[in-house]
Order: structure tokens, then C-alpha cells, then sequence
């Protein structure tokens, strides 16, 4: 039924926020009201059934969504293509994805805590990909419930411009209902579950207060609606199906956010919001879509969402299932049916495609052929997270989504060694499923290092490795992933000369390196200021060779030196003895001599620190940040919270889930993400090249 709803009819949306906002359990709820489940299950309910959209134990057990999970439903003649994702910073990739490939979002926020840290996140991702949201608050049931706090919130924290379509029956342990400020009725949800909508006329204690809403609410389109504008100022009378239509037009063109309330966990508000989904966020025609031609230079295409179009699709997602790797792809253009043949843009192979599935998170549904707009997943084809898929006709390739650093590694190895094949395929199909999880062989120490988003992160994938694959694996001390830099000009002057049996070798590089501004979009420049060919121009690419070679290891620390800039303007070369291989080693030792003068610094990662624990333990929670060198930025207490916000250096982060529980009786929680690279103060920075310089001699020795 699902498959062959109009384009017109189709909503691909995600649902995102802060960690334990409620995105599960509204989902949950989304399900049950659509009839795809016939039972209600708690996210971390006494049942231990857990909710649907949560399919891996480890989920269920901690009560946290890992992987976003795909589904989609029936809400009256609409086909709804829904995404929950996770709302922890660790998983921040899943969220990239999944807005990369949706027409439109829910932004779920607490009507307690309000706009959030990961809120903000999330809001910039979605900026980033400019997909439309209606904002809904959500735990109106809660005690210190304030709908109107929050969306100030949205305006003063997100810049928006938020628009309440809804005014609440109550409050907290008093929510009763909702006023819809458009239709100008009441909503109650009656039946066990809520199932059961009953339309009332507004009570008359809050008759007034409805009007006065009702007319903020029409200003506030008003403003950034000209349709709705003029009428607006004419005094006409306003027909509600025109404000529909205003607010529709609006929220697509990204002017407005409409701000909806409920509890999803007390079943009032989701089937109201899911009529707002289906009438004011865009279908996949109304969405703008961009391909790049790689015929044409890489001009940029719209895609249209036609099925009689060449097709093109986006593989946004893989899982590796009980049948093979499973591929989710978002399919732009055209049409894809069982039995055809696809062709990967990025290395150009033809794929068949054997089977196509709609998710219903980890069940699946098989179906025959899909059209663009439809979000579907495919068995049997080969490929890697971001690559794009056309029937052969075009060169299109989908643009790439952001993937950020990873902040954090630690060297692993299987407990055992007969476990070392299952441990190799198990970082393989990792790396390929998630783009912020990195692996490499350190040469020096021949560990293997796996980097992340976080310490959670990481322990999931550890953990994953032991239930999936039964390979036990031990993990050393987290590395950070430190950087160096220079603080000062450095001019070098170096000349390699080696003269052996036959020809020898001869180069001379000259020039210096200084610091590029803070603001400098890349972290290295190179410049070639050689004039009157004092370095022969078929020798420039091997400098350059050979600094990038130097930049990838300081001399301080061994890590990767940045923000900086190197400029050639002098050398000299022998007609016999000079080669690239000389120039490029002339380049390394060059920058080895000016990178000593420019007075080189350390850097490390500070990450953005988010805690909330309770009033009492204000003093405790600011106490433990100073202790970590730890720079408050600000503190508020609200509804007898205290939310404090921090920027601290990664290193200090180890273990602070432990000292932050113990201190707050296990009420504290906090998120942290990565804010920017800030100078290493000078003891610790001491102290990190002695350890560097004894791990140098170490290996040393073990060569002898």
C-alpha cells in the first residue's frame, strides 16, 4: 500500500534532539497511532521488551539510541518515511546522515530543560542541510513544564523565528489537553492509550486568552508571510485554511518554525502533531536537491523528483544484516526496480540490484520497485557509506555530507589471538558503516588505533566486537588527539649534499614559515615565491612533497602540526646531482630548521562541556570542572536544576561520568562536544615531551 502513494502524499522526516528528550518514545507512539505496532513498550520499561526503533540489546540495555532507525507508516492517505535518531554527541554521524537524506525534521525539545547543548547541535545540522522542522515540546506532564520558556528558547538560542500553533490545557501533573490556535478548538485524547481524539469547543476560562494567542500566532506569519502580510493588515477577516496555507509556505522556505506541545509519554499531542507533519512540511518535489555533474566540470543539477527521470539515488547508510550487507538509499530521481542494473559513481561499477526491502526498523518488508522520494534499503550491493548510484545515463555524484575529527584514540588487540580474523572483519565492517569511526596501524608501536567521537563512542564498538563477532578485545589509556603548532616566523636556509660513488646528491631549499591568521579556513599553506629559477619548476612539486611529508609529525610531540603557512623564495640546484628525491629531502630537513626557530607550541582539544545535575550539587559540579581546568562560561539554574557550561580540555574529560555520578548521587548528566585548540599550559606540556622522548628512546633500544 505504502509504496505506490502519490509523491505528493510522501513525508520523509527525522526526528532529533538532545539525549533523553523523548525522540524514542515518540516514535513509539508514532507507530502505534499509524497501526504498524499494536502494543505500546517503554524505552527503558519494566518489560524489558524495550521500544521498537531501539532492535540492538545494547540499546535496550542502556536505554540510549546507537544507530538511527528507519521506518515508515500510513497517517491517513499519507506515506510517512520516519527516522529516530540518537541523541548522544558520540553518534553525531547518524544524525549528519539521516538529515542529509530528509525533506523535513522534528526537533523534539524538553519542556524543562528547553534548548540544550546537543539541541544546538542538532539545530546547526539542520541548517546545514537547510531541512525545514516543526519544533515540539515535549514532556508537557513534567514538573517545571514551561512551553512558552522554550520557545523563547528557540528564538534566543537557535534564531528562530518560532510561531505557537498550540496553546496547553494545563501543566504539568494538571496537562490535560490542547488548544489548536488555528481551528480554534480543544483536543482531549481519551482510551487507554490516547487513541481516541475528542474534539471539544475551548473551555470558556480560557476562551480570551485562546483569541490573543490566536492573533500573536497569525502576526507572527504575518511577518514573514507577504500573502498573509497584506491581509493581515487590510483587518479582513482570516480564514483559517489560509493560514494553513501561510504557515505551510513559510516553515518550507525556512522563515518560520511552528511550535507544537504534548507528552508523548502520556500519549496526549502526537496525533496532532502528526497532521502537522503532513500539512506543513515538504514533500520530496518541494525539497531542493542538488547533484554535481562530473561530465560538466561538476556543474551543480537540480534533481527532480520524477520517475521517469534517470535515476539517481544515495546510499546514506549500511547495516550489515543476517542477509549480507543492507544498503539505505534515499532515491532522488527516477525509479529502481528488482532485477536492474545500477552503477556506482564512485568507482563506476555495474551492480545488480536483487532485492529491495522497506524498513520497519529491523523488520523488513520486500517490494518490488521504488520511486524517487522513497527512502527504501537494497540487499546485495556492494558499496560504501556516501556514494552515489545512477541507471548509467548521467555522471551525477550526490554532494558528501560532513563528517567532523575525530577527538579521540585508543590502541586495541584481541584478548586472544585466535580471535584475530574476527577482529579484523569486525573493524572493517565498522569503518564502513561509520565514517567517524577511524582505524590505523601505528607503524612505531605496530598497535592498532581506533579513533572516535568520544569515550561512549568508543566502548560501544568495543563492546559490539565481543557480542557480535566473540572476540574479547583490550583497550589501552585513551590518546588525545593533540596537535602542534608555531607561534612565531621561522626563516631556514638548508643545503643536503651527499656525495657517494657516482653521482651524489645536491639541494638547496630556502625561505621560512610563519603562522596563518586564526580565521584561516585550511590548516597548511604552500607557497612557491622561487623567481628566476633558482629552484627548477619541475622541483617545486617535490618541496611541496616533501613538507607535506614534515607537517604529518612535529618535532615536539610526533602529531600533526597545523595553522601554518610555508614559503619557498631561494635555493639552489647541481645540473648532475640534483633529483626530486634531494629537494624533497632538502624540504623535510628545511622545515625541521625553521619549524626549531618558530618557537613551536602544543595544542589540545577543548571540548564544550554541558552539565545539569541538581541545585544542591551547584557547588560540587563547579568545584570538579575547575579541578579539570575547566573555564565556566555560564551557569543557570532553572525549575530547581542547575545547568552549568564549561570549556574543558579533553584530557582532563577521562573518567568523569564516574566523578560526576558520585558526586551528584547519580543525578548529574552531561554532554560534551569538540569547541575548538587551545595552547597546552607549559608544565603539562613539559611533561607530554618527556613522555614523548623516553617513548623515542624505548623504541630505540628496542631496535638494538
Amino acid at each position: 500500500m505504502a509504496a505506490n502513494a502519490p509523491i505528493d502524499k510522501i513525508r520523509n522526516i527525522g526526528i532529533s534532539a538532545h539525549i533523553d528528550s523523548g525522540k524514542t518514545t515518540l516514535s513509539e507512539r508514532i507507530l502505534f497511532y499509524t497501526g504498524k505496532i499494536h502494543e505500546i513498550h517503554e524505552v527503558r520499561g519494566k518489560d524489558g521488551v524495550g521500544a521498537v526503533m531501539d532492535s540492538m540489546d545494547l540499546e535496550r540495555e542502556k536505554g540510549i539510541t546507537i544507530q538511527s532507525a528507519a521506518t515508515y507508516a500510513m497517517w491517513g492517505e499519507f506515506n510517512i518515511n520516519l527516522i529516530d535518531t540518537p541523541g548522544h554527541v558520540d553518534f553525531t554521524i547518524e544524525v549528519e546522515r539521516s538529515l542529509r537524506v530528509l525533506d523535513g525534521a522534528i526537533l523534539v525539545l524538553c519542556s524543562v530543560s528547553g534548548v540544550q547543548s546537543q539541541s544546538i547541535t542538532v539545530d546547526r545540522q539542520m541548517k546545514r542541510y537547510r531541512v525545514p522542522r516543526i519544533a515540539f515540546v515535549n514532556k508537557m506532564d513534567r514538573a517545571g513544564a514551561n512551553y512558552d520558556r522554550v520557545a523563547a528558547q528557540l528564538k534566543e538560542k537557535l534564531n528562530h523565528h518560532p510561531v505557537k500553533l498550540q496553546y496547553p490545557i494545563g501543566a504539568e501533573d494538571r496537562f490535560k489537553g490542547l488548544i489548536d490556535l488555528i481551528q480554534m478548538k480543544a483536543f482531549y485524547f481519551d482510551g487507554e492509550n490516547g487513541e481516541i481524539v475528542r474534539e471539544e469547543e475551548i473551555p470558556a476560562d480560557m476562551l480570551d486568552e485562546a483569541k490573543v494567542r490566536r492573533q500573536q500566532m497569525i502576526e507572527g506569519v504575518a511577518e514573514v508571510d507577504d500573502q498573509l502580510g497584506e491581509l493581515f493588515l487590510s483587518d479582513a477577516a482570516i480564514p483559517n485554511d489560509m493560514i494553513t496555507a501561510a504557515v505551510r509556505r513559510a516553515t518550507i522556505a525556512l522563515k518560520m518554525t511552528p511550535v507544537m506541545c504534548g507528552s508523548a509519554y502520556k500519549n496526549k499531542g502526537v496525533q496532532l502533531l502528526l497532521n502537522a507533519v503532513c500539512g506543513f512540511l515538504p514533500n520530496p518535489k518541494e525539497a531542493t536537491n542538488e547533484a554535481l555533474d562530473q561530465k560538466n566540470n561538476e556543474a551543480k543539477v537540480i534533481l527532480e523528483s520524477d520517475p521517469e527521470k534517470p535515476f539517481v539515488g544515495l546510499a546514506f547508510k549500511l547495516e550489515d544484516g543476517r542477509y549480507g550487507q543492507l544498503t539505505y538509499m534515499r532515491i532522488y530521481q527516477g525509479r529502481v526496480t528488482k532485477g536492474d542494473f545500477i552503477f556506482n559513481q564512485v568507482n563506476q561499477k555495474k551492480v545488480k540490484v536483487p532485492r529491495i526491502v522497506r524498513m520497519n526498523s529491523n523488520k523488513m518488508d520486500d517490494i518490488n520497485d521504488a520511486t524517487a522520494g522513497d527512502i527504501v534499503a537494497l540487499f546485495g550491493v556492494e558499496c560504501a557509506s556516501g556514494d552515489t548510484f545512477t541507471d548509467g545515463t548521467v555522471n551525477y555524484t550526490m554532494t558528501s555530507m560532513h563528517v567532523p575529527d575525530a577527538v579521540i584514540s585508543l590502541a586495541v588487540a584481541p584478548k586472544d589471538r585466535s580471535a584475530l580474523a574476527n577482529f579484523s572483519k569486525a573493524l572493517n565492517r565498522f569503518t564502513k558503516e561509520d565514517p567517524t569511526f577511524r582505524v590505523h596501524r601505528d607503524e612505531e608501536s605496530g598497535q592498532t588505533i581506533i579513533r572516535g567521537m568520544g569515550e561512549l563512542h568508543l566502548e560501544i564498538y568495543i563492546e559490539r566486537m565481543k557480542r557480535e563477532y566473540q572476540c574479547e578485545v583490550q583497550a589501552g589509556k585513551p590518546q588525545v588527539a593533540y596537535r602542534e603548532t608555531i607561534s612565531q616566523k621561522g626563516e631556514f636556509f638548508y643545503t643536503h649534499k651527499k656525495q657517494t660513488g657516482g653521482s651524489g646528491q645536491f639541494a638547496r631549499v630556502c625561505g621560512y614559515i610563519e603562522p596563518l591568521p586564526s580565521d584561516a579556513v585550511q590548516q597548511y599553506e604552500f607557497v612557491d615565491d622561487i623567481v628566476g629559477g633558482s629552484i627548477p619548476r619541475e622541483f617545486i612539486p617535490a618541496c611541496e612533497k616533501g613538507f607535506n611529508e614534515a607537517i604529518k609529525k612535529g618535532s615536539l610531540i610526533g602529531f600533526p602540526v597545523v595553522g601554518l603557512r610555508v614559503v619557498i623564495n631561494d635555493g639552489a640546484f647541481h645540473a648532475v646531482d640534483s633529483s626530486e628525491m634531494a629537494f624533497k629531502t632538502a624540504a623535510i630537513m628545511g622545515f625541521r630548521e625553521g619549524y626549531a626557530a618558530a618557537k613551536p607550541i602544543i595544542l589540545e582539544p577543548m571540548m564544550k562541556v554541558e552539565v545539569t545535575a541538581p541545585e544542591d550539587f551547584q557547588g560540587s559540579v563547579v568545584g570538579q570542572l575547575n579541578q579539570r581546568r575547566g573555564t565556566i562560561l555560564s551557569t543557570e539554574t532553572a525549575e530547581g536544576q542547575v545547568t552549568a557550561v564549561a570549556e574543558v580540555p579533553l584530557n582532563a574529560m577521562f573518567g568523569y561520568s564516574t566523578d560526576l555520578r558520585s558526586a551528584t548521587q547519580g543525578k548529574g548528566e552531561f554532554t560534551m562536544e569538540f569547541a575548538k585548540y587551545t595552547p597546552v599550559p607549559r608544565n603539562e606540556a613539559e611533561a607530554l615531551m618527556a613522555q614523548y622522548k623516553e617513548k623515542l628512546a624505548a623504541e630505540q633500544a628496542a631496535r638494538k
